[in-house]
């Protein structure tokens, strides 16, 4: 097993909660890391017919199997369980109790809020970050072969391309994740509609063109951006509130957590079709966007992630805030450094004034330095960028 992330703010969370909750997309290594951690204590999937079946008929028998805790994994398959753990670890009075693993997020959390509510941490885990994959030595060896497959963890632990697993994952949990939470009669236009949401990753997301593009209301477009957000297959960026005089658009954009299913989402087959892909940078900062989301939900601190862009144009990608204190980072797909790659930056540092620190770029190149006061980070280090942080 590749060591994560997120094992050390397990580590830390498991001392004041007698529940941890880890959510986060299907076949993103939930399970793998909650019985590597409860390698001495039961495991009990709520996929199981039979499992569901006793704790749903039996809740109070099904936990008193566990007086030092367990693994329930899938735990939103038998959402009435929660009520009755709430009484069992109140009655234990220990912490580091369980560990609970779910892949919808609303259907999960809601359940949870209400039964659970100071009782569990959570935990967001995401397909393998960069620095993950260079600790367990499977990184791909080059960029355009890491955006192709991605993150998620079967790539890596099984003989299979991306090109043959991503559909299979389609049909096999996104589309039945999706018939779950919502009546959808027409599996095809749903279909249509996350490809061309992957179309537009990494970009202003107007909904009203997004379902005009797909034949679909406004209001079903909304409801389903909802769901894919849900199930972790995409995400929103907020663009930042800080104005410096300066009119602000206040639309989010979309991103992909995971550039592998993006690129399959895309009708891109092999990675050296990125090389001439029309979207090739859309992909890149999709990437370089997401590896800094997996890097955030393993922060100790409170850390936010915005863009900023103004009305006439001029933006920046990704702005880290750190209690008030901003870190600006210009994104390029480029793998030769160029003197245009440091006008936003800039032009947004002089605008913030001493609300910035530490600019940066990430490129498409191979080098990391120091230049014009920007730091500039390679595609392989882009998380180090968070060791650069105030205290």
């Amino acid at each position: 097993m590749i060591p994560r992330d997120a094992e050390k703010t397990i580590d830390k969370q498991m001392r004041g909660f007698p529940i941890i909750t880890i959510t986060g997309p299907r076949q993103s290594g939930k399970t793998t890391l909650a019985r590597a951690i409860f390698s001495d204590r039961p495991y009990f999937s709520l996929e199981d017919p039979d499992i569901r079946q006793l704790a749903h008929d039996d809740p109070r028998g099904f936990l008193g199997r566990m007086p030092d805790g367990a693994v329930l994994d899938e735990v939103q398959r038998a959402p009435d369980i929660l009520s009755y753990l709430q009484t069992h670890v109140d009655k234990i009075g220990r912490m580091g109790l369980f560990i609970l693993t779910g892949s919808q997020n609303f259907g999960l959390m809601s359940g949870i809020t209400q039964s659970l509510a100071g009782r569990t941490a959570f935990i967001e885990l995401l397909p393998f970050a960069i620095s993950e994959l260079d600790r367990g030595g499977v990184t791909p060896p080059d960029m355009d072969a890491m955006l192709f497959t991605g993150g998620y963890p079967p790539l890596y632990d099984r003989d299979l391309p991306p090109d043959v697993w991503f559909p299979a994952y389609v049909t096999a949990y996104i589309e039945r994740d999706v018939r779950q939470l919502l009546n959808i009669q027409d599996l095809d236009t749903f279909q249509r509609f996350i490809r061309f949401c992957a179309g537009r990753s990494g970009q202003l997301l107007n909904l009203s063109s997004l379902a005009a593009d797909c034949g679909i209301t406004h209001n079903t477009a909304k409801a389903w951006i909802s769901t894919l957000e849900a199930s972790y297959i995409l995400f929103m960026l907020r663009p930042h509130h800080a104005n410096f005089n300066k009119r602000l658009v206040k639309t989010p954009k979309l991103y992909f957590y995971d550039t592998g299913l993006l690129c399959w989402l895309l009708g891109i087959r092999e990675a050296d079709q990125l090389a001439t892909h029309p979207l090739r940078g859309s992909i890149f900062e999709t990437f370089v966007v997401s590896e800094f989301m997996k890097a955030r939900f393993n922060r100790p601190h409170n850390v936010e992630l915005y863009f900023w862009r103004d009305s006439n144009g001029n933006e920046i990608d990704l702005v880290v805030d750190f209690g008030g204190k901003l870190m600006p980072i210009e994104i390029k797909s480029g793998q030769t450094i160029n003197r245009d790659f440091f006008t936003g930056l800039e032009r947004w540092t002089a605008l913030a004034g001493r609300d910035a620190f530490s600019p940066t770029l990430v490129y498409g190149g191979a080098e990391t330095m120091i230049r014009k006061e920007v730091r500039i980070l390679n595609w392989r280090t882009v998380q180090t960028a968070f060791d650069n942080l105030p205290v």
